[in-house]
């Protein structure tokens, strides 16, 4: 068994889960986030991918169904004991052997949570575990119970925030080094992910974001590649991961001269930034620290080329997204603690010009304010190579 945390911190997570689910008055919890699973349990695969469940009783004890590709997966990753299969055929029932399961550790007529917000359940295997759970047990939707507890790290969990954010550094030089004229795209993100690798890190929970040219303005990954022309942009989002925790960081780079809007973008983000990072404290709330990004955008003139989310939580994530909750939007009040990383991102597309200018670093709540975990300069980075 190859764990990654202490006994102990596997305890104490599982009892601050216990005692919201005692607060909810709820007798078992079933997951379907490889997340929850992972955080609960140490439990690491993709296998999520088809149908499986982890119940965690109001007693206690843990159970997962799963498939035989991933039963060694859960013995040699996880603390899980009792772990039960599903056989793959055209007349498969999984959700009633859920149901049996569940039933064999004595949740009938329970009340058991549900992440149904969830990538591991599909909206039809959702309405298969309604209908194989009905008159059985009273499902109530506990999504987000977990996210909850998750978004606090603790020291154990920091330590690895930490080496992923020295990763996400080591991606940056990489490609900061390599980045100039007659190079493919193809590349950089080649010595990107290399640096990630070299230094024990993991793959991370979504592709990389690069683009060049007009493709720098896009903020999603697309197959293509192209070489850098001799005078150009690139736009490069990544994080580090380390133990599936992730530290993301985002720049556009400009090669040869650049134009006079490159710099007036900069210099809005910048400033964006900096007073995003000034609201990344203990007490405010996500809803203030995109309020402090929108003003200063806005000052700008640049309300229609900035997005209306600049950033998110970031924790140990599984495919297909390296996002976890909350994101800085209009009004979100959730409030920022102690022990949180945050990544916040300064966006800015101007379709008009195609001009683009982004930048982003994470940063770890502090009692007194914030640590840079990705603490390179702000600096306006042009290649003239």
């Amino acid at each position: 068994m190859s764990l990654h945390f202490t006994t102990r911190e596997f305890e104490r997570r599982k009892n601050r889960l216990l005692a919201e689910m005692a607060e909810r008055q709820l007798d078992g919890l079933l997951m379907f986030q490889q997340e929850s699973m992972y955080w609960l349990t140490g439990y690491d695969t993709f296998g999520f991918c088809f149908f499986q469940s982890l119940w965690l009783g109001a007693d206690g004890r843990f159970a997962l169904l799963t498939r035989s590709a991933d039963l060694r997966q859960a013995q040699h990753t996880s603390l899980i004991e009792d772990i039960r299969i599903w056989r793959d055929s055209a007349h498969s029932t999984p959700q009633q052997q859920l149901r049996d399961m569940v039933a064999d550790l004595g949740g009938t007529h329970a009340r058991i949570g549900v992440e149904y917000d969830s990538y591991g359940l599909t909206a039809a295997n959702g309405r298969k575990l309604d209908a194989a759970f009905e008159g059985f047990a009273a499902l109530s939707d506990a999504s987000g119970l977990v996210d909850y507890l998750r978004a606090v790290k603790s020291e154990e969990e920091i330590f690895y925030v930490r080496k992923a954010g020295q990763l996400a550094l080591d991606a940056r030089q990489a490609a900061i080094d390599l980045i100039a004229p007659g190079v493919d795209e193809g590349e950089v993100l080649a010595a990107m992910q290399g640096a990630i690798f070299k230094g024990g890190g993991d793959y991370p929970g979504n592709e990389f974001i690069i683009g060049s040219a007009r493709d720098a303005l896009l903020c999603r990954y697309k197959s293509g590649r192209r070489r850098l022309g001799a005078r150009d942009q690139i736009t490069l989002e990544w994080a580090g991961a380390y133990r599936h925790y992730h530290a993301a960081m985002m720049e556009t780079v400009v090669i040869g001269e650049p134009y006079d809007r490159h710099t007036d973008l900069f210099d809005a983000a910048k400033r964006a930034l900096e007073a995003c990072a000034r609201h990344i404290v203990p007490g405010r709330t996500a809803g203030e620290v995109f309020a402090a990004h929108s003003e200063v955008m806005d000052g700008h003139g640049l309300a229609d080329h900035r997005l209306a989310a600049c950033g998110y939580s970031l924790g140990a994530k599984f495919t297909p997204s390296w996002m976890d909750p909350p994101m800085f939007y209009e009004a979100n009040p959730w409030v920022l603690e102690p022990g949180m990383v945050m990544f916040a991102h300064m966006i800015l597309m101007d379709s008009e010009t195609e001009t683009a200018m982004c930048l982003g670093r994470t940063y770890l709540v502090t009692v007194n304010g914030n640590e840079p975990l990705t603490g390179a300069p702000l600096d306006f980075i042009v290649n003239s190579r």
